[in-house]
């Protein structure tokens, strides 16, 4: 320093910046300071105050930090609404106060997390701390994510949580960072999956490859400008603008020799108290700024608030997937003057379903899924109403499927340890991408699995057999009662005897003039006769007896029509009377035994119910009370064919899905099922998917 100073080139913190610039300002000293980052981390603004007065020599080399905006920006675009912002240890979450600030005023909901350097152990804990439901609720959070960290600990960081299973293939993450390298982005586009945001500074390259190493009359280095020189690629960002500040100050000097209006340099020393300012210092400072250098960085030069204002952000983004091939392409650029540049818009995800081969778990369950064909050594064919739906998806979206049942027929209930068996455990530990079959969506599913929305309805019924049909030699009599037959006969009884006696007390002539002979039986005779309209054999003339048995025969007239018209019926369809004609009923009663398939949807629901010592409608505790004897064991099955068989056997009321009971009742050769229908639940069938699937929407939308 004794020698003297032209300027001061500092590549350092914030914190000693605002020290060199207090000393620069004081001497009259230019001070070209480059912010460099600390590990890696994206800049965070340094807050130095500029004096109002003309007395401050700091210029700014690197342009100001914009990651607000440019973020700000992005997310806009992507219209997200929820996400989480990741931070390593190293950076300082004030440089993106504003940035949070403006979210917040627009109703995001946005988490922060600090990512600890022991990422493996960080992502242990969690899985050591949170539940089960509490993991989904993250790995949803997940979905959307801000990286704001180095390239190394974003790639530790993607790598150990795809590993932990805590992202899915529809998940999108930005990763912004001004020094990021090719080699940065091809790796962290292969640790990847899902989609990829990528936010890195940019440089103009010169179109003509053989002027690229030309900057006006000077030429550069060729291992410096060459894009695909290794030394190139490794160079950081704050190495490149110490160059070109190298450059700009040689510029000045030069010009400042030409013009002929040089001052000697300042000289310092830590030992004389009384150093003065250089006189040259502010002639210096103009032919500075009014430089300008056209170098690696593009065009460096400064505006009146002695900032850099040339900054070019580039965007890179990837296509949903997890193809190691997957290319990543430019989507767009952002600068302050003109904003964003391009479009970000998603690629639609059908459009990449062609060729896409999905692995389908299912559970037997007639009529939703059913064998069509097993023939030895080939696999096995499936047809039923949810493989038609899934044909249907496969014929529009142009994917291909491969069926295989789950390993315990079971559809699936939360275990001890907080893992699912059944279908359900299939996709929570990825061994499927999808599942079909009679799945209801409860809330308890899709805690950890993602389903589609309901494509019919679903209602809860019993299945119970019907009363055997007994042979009956008396049943001409069925369409009357007991009693109206009683008063029938009693009836004819007492017209015969009238008869008689109005014949005896005034007995009619025969046309020869001889009395006829009538007796008791063969009035009663008589009017039996007339009762079955099959008529008599004894002539009565009298006018008493005929009154009489005109109005016998308009009664018997009406009896006989009606008894006519209820055999008919009685004949036409046999009423058999039940009992049981719902749930209510069914709970009511404790002679017939029932239950349901033990792990299933219908079992849960009741037990949740039953339990539940706030539920108003007692019948669910009286259900579970049998449904639960010797701890669900005792009335309840395994798969859904052995309480169909358990009904058909024996003394049994199976309780299971409406549609299905309904078609296992139609079907029966023997007709011997009746069911009895009740909705319980405001519920659906849909089809399953991994959490955070992205065919959830596409499915959903067809």
């Amino acid at each position: 320093m004794n020698h003297g100073i032209l300027a001061l080139v500092s590549s350092i913190g914030c914190t000693s910046a605002g020290s060199l610039q207090s000393l620069a300002d004081a001497m009259h000293i230019p001070h070209l300071f480059i912010q460099r980052s600390t590990a890696g981390t994206p800049r965070s603004g340094c807050g130095t105050t500029r004096s109002s007065r003309n007395d401050d020599y700091t210029l700014f080399v690197r342009p100001p930090v914009y990651i607000n905006d440019v973020i700000l920006r992005v997310v806009t675009e992507y219209a997200w609404q929820k996400f989480i912002i990741f931070y390593d240890s190293e950076y300082d979450i004030r440089g993106i106060q504003e940035f949070l600030d403006k979210v917040s005023q627009q109703g995001m909901d946005v988490a922060l997390q600090k990512v600890e350097n022991n990422i493996n152990k960080m992502i242990t804990g969690l899985f050591a701390t949170m539940r089960i439901e509490e993991l989904n609720r993250y790995r949803d959070t997940l979905r959307r994510a801000i990286l704001v960290m180095n390239p190394s600990t974003a790639k530790s960081f993607i790598a150990e949580v795809v590993e932990a299973n805590l992202v899915a293939f529809d998940c999108h993450w930005i990763i912004i960072n001004e020094e990021i390298r090719d080699a940065d982005v091809q790796e962290l586009v292969r640790k990847s999956i899902g989609r990829l945001t990528i936010i890195r500074q940019s440089f103009p390259v010169p179109q003509n490859i053989s002027q690229r190493c030309f900057r006006g009359n000077h030429r550069i280095s060729s291992s410096l400008c060459d894009p695909k020189d290794p030394f190139s690629q490794n160079m950081e960002i704050t190495n490149l603008y110490i160059y070109d500040t190298v450059l700009l100050l040689a510029n000045a000097f030069h010009k400042k020799l030409e013009d002929r209006k040089w001052h000697s340099m300042a000289s310092l020393t830590c030992i004389r108290k009384n150093s003065k300012p250089w006189q040259g210092g502010r002639s210096m400072l103009d032919t500075i700024k009014k430089g300008g250098v056209n170098g690696l960085t593009g065009e460096l030069e400064f505006a009146e608030n002695g900032g850099n204002p040339n900054v070019l952000f580039e965007i890179l983004g990837t296509n949903y997937g997890e193809e190691l091939s997957r290319g990543i392409r430019k989507l767009g650029c952002w600068n302050p003057v003109t904003g964003l540049n391009g479009s970000l818009t998603d690629r639609r995800l059908e459009n990449n379903m062609r060729g896409v081969v999905l692995r389908v778990v299912t559970v037997l369950e007639e009529p939703f899924v059913m064998v069509s064909e097993n023939v030895l050594g080939k696999p096995k064919k499936y047809q039923g109403f949810s493989i038609d739906v899934l044909e249907s998806l496969s014929t529009y979206l142009g994917f291909t499927y491969e069926i295989y049942v789950a390993p315990d027929h079971k559809y699936g209930r939360p275990l001890e340890n907080g893992t699912w068996n059944g279908l359900i455990g299939e996709l929570v530990f990825k061994r499927a991408d999808i599942g079909v079959s009679a799945l209801t969506i409860t809330p308890d599913r899709e805690n950890v699995v993602d389903f589609t929305t309901r494509y019919m309805d679903y209602s809860v019924g019993v299945l119970l057999q019907k009363a055997e049909k007994t042979m009956d030699m008396f049943a001409c009599l069925a369409p009357f009662d007991l009693s109206l037959w009683a008063c029938i006969a009693g009836t004819v009884l007492l017209v015969g005897l009238l008869v008689y006696l109005l014949n005896w007390l005034n007995p009619p002539r025969l046309q020869m003039g001889s009395m006829t002979s009538t007796t008791l039986y063969n009035s009663m005779w008589f009017v039996y006769g007339s009762f079955v309209q099959q008529g008599g054999e004894v002539p009565y003339t009298t006018l008493a007896t005929r009154m009489m048995m005109g109005a016998w025969w308009l009664f018997a007239l009406i009896v006989i029509s009606s008894y006519t018209a209820n055999l008919a019926a009685f004949l036409t369809i046999t009423r058999i009377e039940n009992s049981i004609q719902s749930l209510q009923d069914l709970s009511r009663q404790t002679d017939i035994p029932y239950g349901t398939v033990l792990d299933s949807a219908v079992y849960e629901h009741v037990r949740v119910k039953g339990m539940n010592p706030f539920e108003k409608n007692n019948m669910y505790s009286k259900l579970w009370q049998m449904i639960n004897r010797s701890n669900g064991s005792e009335n309840n099955v395994q798969e859904s064919q052995a309480g169909i068989q358990k009904v058909k056997h024996g003394n049994y009321a199976f309780v299971w899905d409406a549609a299905v009971l309904e078609y296992v009742a139609l079907n029966d050769p023997d007709c011997s099922f009746y069911t009895v229908g009740n909705t319980i639940a405001d519920r659906g069938y849909g089809i399953a998917l991994q959490h955070g699937s992205p065919y959830r929407d596409v499915f959903s939308q067809r």
